[in-house]
């Protein structure tokens, strides 16, 4: 049986990478920038006193994402936070390949227009090396999400890395791949 291949990763090799080609008039192919990975963290802070909460984020982030999410822990303890090393503070998944197009599709076509008052995504948040963060508020607009059986709502951090050398670059990839920019 023949792999099927993400709908965006199709989308980026005939529409995407040729426009990138002509605006920035790369001689190589190598050369055009591309998305890397996605990583999307989750810090439960709550996870101090109570270690089911980070477990019960832990599997709303594999059932956003598809891919198992591994708890993070803290590297020392802080006694303002309340911190002990090696407790379990929170949860990340690093997305790649089909799993990371997947996953951009859904973000883009289904859980971005389902957020509140949703004008637009910022343009501030590239980090001059050419890769973006953005921050939702809440799960819950992913509809893989079951709102009766979330304890609680918690936002998360995603982080699209690209191969792009500049802000300009990455902005105009991810432009390619429909993400919604305020202009």
């Amino acid at each position: 049986m023949a792999k099927v291949e993400a709908r965006l990763k199709q989308h980026y090799e005939k529409v995407v990478r040729p426009a990138l080609i002509e605006r920035f008039k790369y001689e190589n192919v190598m050369e055009v920038p591309r998305l890397e990975k996605i990583v999307i963290n989750m810090g439960v802070g709550e996870g101090v006193n109570d270690n089911k909460k980070v477990t019960q984020a832990a599997e709303e982030l594999t059932l956003i994402s598809g891919q198992r999410a591994t708890v993070t822990r803290a590297k020392k303890a802080i006694a303002t936070f309340k911190t002990r090393a090696k407790l379990p503070i929170g949860c990340k998944v690093t997305l790649r390949r089909a799993h990371m197009y997947e996953f951009l599709d859904r973000l883009v076509n289904m859980a971005l227009p389902r957020v509140r008052d949703f004008r637009g995504i910022p343009t501030r948040s590239f980090d001059g090396n050419g890769n973006y963060a953005m921050g939702l508020k809440e799960q819950l607009v992913f509809p893989e999400i079951n709102y009766d059986k979330i304890g609680e709502i918690r936002g998360m951090d995603i982080v699209f890395v690209t191969s792009a050398k500049t802000d300009e670059e990455a902005r105009a990839l991810l432009e390619g791949f429909s993400m919604p920019f305020i202009k």
